[in-house]
């Protein structure tokens, strides 16, 4: 018989699901468990805020697919982690959260520090647990796991009062963790295996007798598999490829068909692609409101031809024309296969040129309109941060750090349209940003945990003096931790997008959006011990910047850099763009 108290059984199995780091703050209610954790293989991160646990763990994990670990105390800790939470639910990110809770002859009174983290944590995690029992444990964490990355993935959380961490049972062994433990939370309502074959020869048939296809990515197609996949398909069939802002990094930004991101900023050519589509295949994507803008302008002649994991999201936002429920890594091979066994049919031969001559009309408008927003107008003066954020891996290079080695995170707001719009993302997993939520302070902490899991790649973090100040604490663990990242911070004195807005929808009434202060990042950035360099003021700030260990970059540009496209919400993207 085995003998283990709470905190032993959670360490070890941690440590038998292969987790090799963790990040966290301790507290009274949790505090069991770091004492086993601390005699352990498992390395903690120590952050400075929990929110920034979480964050560090979807770096882990959106850079790698493999579901990370955070730990916080009970009460105001777990709450501070909820965000972060959140975050990875919307964009459907695996991660494993461990919160401390009071003693349960607690619960329920008032406790100090006592929070219903369960209860608070339901609607925003794939599946929450409160442990009750030692015992739970060794059937609780290992679901957790499997939970996390089923199906749609998305983040579990396990409550564990400081009780059941100290309390000793006995077991007969440890579970096997590489066996499946429930077969329930697999994907709900797939397709069976006749239909998709089917499904799969229809869809064909539409795709190779349309004018107009387009391939709409969204984040369910990028990981490394999928986009093998997706370049296997647009083998057989030319079609123009366009992605939502989750799906940057699924298909190579250099390849002459895609036209990049739709929606209210995404490019020209993207929403005219979309727009103008006959066919729109979407893989791994849900139609998001800032994708489609207006939903009945949204590719309006087209038929839909939807594969996602989740049944929930067929039919959800548009009509499917054709539709399948499975895995994109699973459907697309049979789709490859069917769209071989009939693409050289005679008749097919005008759809085909049509094809050809459309695609070369979008790259055309694609590559023009992107020299217009890159060039400058004569008297500007200020750094244009679309070429600045578009140069940096050129700017990498010439500090010996390849484009291939380089992975991005992003705050929100403008300077995360700019990147999703100009830097030049080749590869899944490339472009790590926040997604559905929109959290301002994600790109610093998502960094740190990008460079922990990727210890061999430069993580570049690109913010914005709104953003980096809602996580700034954390410059503290990057230092500690003396890890590889570059973190650019573009000053402009404003909440960038806000005032945008406020340009546009408000009559530029800039309330609460310009800052009366705005700090000394250098010297900031000094204090936490890390290297800074002004780019505006030192030609060759990339010779510093891109040395092992973590820099600091500053850039000035003007307030009145705005995102372009600007389409308001809720109208149609084409005809606003055009107007």
């Amino acid at each position: 018989m085995i003998k283990a108290n709470g905190s032993q059984i959670i360490t070890k199995l941690l440590e038998l699901e292969g987790i090799k780091t963790v990040a966290g703050i301790p507290g009274g209610s949790i505090l069991p468990l770091y004492d086993e954790l601390n005699r352990s293989n498992i390395k903690h991160v120590l952050v400075r805020h929990e929110q920034a646990a979480g964050f560090i763990a979807q770096g882990m994990t959106r850079s790698t697919g493999k579901p990370a670990v955070c730990m916080a105390t009970s009460g105001p800790g777990a709450m501070n982690l909820l965000t972060a939470i959140a975050d990875a639910r919307c964009d459907s990110v695996p991660i494993v959260a461990f919160t401390g809770q009071v003693n349960t002859s607690l619960i329920g009174t008032d406790a100090f520090q006592e929070a219903d983290t369960f209860g608070l944590s339901f609607p925003i995690t794939k599946h929450s647990m409160m442990v009750k029992n030692a015992l739970e444990l060794l059937e609780a964490v290992p679901k957790a796991f499997q939970i996390a990355v089923s199906g749609r993935p998305g983040p579990v959380l396990i409550d564990v009062p400081r009780d059941v961490q100290t309390q000793v049972v006995e077991f007969e062994k440890w579970p096997d963790v590489s066996k499946k433990k429930s077969p329930s939370v697999s994907i709900k309502f797939e397709t069976p295996e006749e239909e998709l074959e089917k499904n799969a020869s229809l869809m064909a048939e539409v795709l190779l007798n349309s004018r107009h296809p387009v391939l709409y990515l969204g984040g369910g197609c990028n990981d490394e598999k999928a986009s093998a996949e997706i370049k296997k398909l647009l083998k057989v069939i030319d079609a123009a490829v366009v992605t939502s802002l989750m799906g940057i990094g699924a298909y190579p930004r250099s390849a002459s068909n895609n036209f990049g991101m739709v929606g209210m900023h995404g490019s020209y050519a993207a929403n005219k692609a979309i727009h103008d589509a006959d066919a729109v295949l979407a893989l791994g994507v849900r139609f998001d409101d800032r994708a489609t803008g207006a939903i009945a302008k949204f590719c309006p002649e087209a038929k839909i031809l939807h594969i996602d994991i989740d049944a929930a999201e067929i039919n959800k936002i548009l009509p499917s024309y054709i539709s399948i429920v499975s895995d994109i890594r699973k459907a697309l091979p049979v789709l490859v296969k069917k769209l071989e066994d009939t693409k050289n049919t005679p008749e097919l031969g005008e759809c085909k040129i049509a094809r050809f001559q459309w695609l070369g009309e979008l790259e055309t408008v694609f590559r023009e309109s992107e020299s217009i927003e890159l060039g400058r107008p004569e008297g500007v003066s200020s750094v244009n941060p679309r070429a600045f954020i578009k140069s940096i891996p050129e700017a990498a290079e010439k500090a010996g750090v390849h484009e291939n080695e380089i992975i991005v995170t992003t705050d929100v707001g403008q300077h995360q349209m700019w990147s999703a719009q100009y830097y030049p993302v080749e590869h899944a997993r490339q472009f790590l940003t926040s997604g559905s939520l929109g959290t301002m302070g994600f790109g610093l902490p998502v960094a740190l945990g990008a460079a922990l899991a990727n210890p061999e790649k430069r993580v570049v973090c690109i913010s914005g003096d709104g953003s980096i100040m809602m996580n700034l604490q954390e410059m503290a663990t990057l230092a500690e931790q003396n890890l590889n990242v570059t973190v650019f911070v573009f000053q402009n004195g404003s909440l960038g997008m806000v005032r945008q807005q406020q340009e546009y929808l408000f009559e530029k009434n800039y309330s609460a959006s310009i800052f009366d202060k705005v700090p000394d990042f250098m010297t900031l950035a000094a204090g936490f011990g890390i290297d800074a360099v002004d780019a505006c003021a030192d030609s060759e700030w990339y010779k510093k910047a891109f040395t092992p260990g973590p820099h600091f970059v500053k850039i000035d540009i003007s307030m009145a850099e705005n995102v372009l496209p600007f389409v308001k919400a809720g109208s149609a993207n084409i005809d606003a763009i055009r107007n």
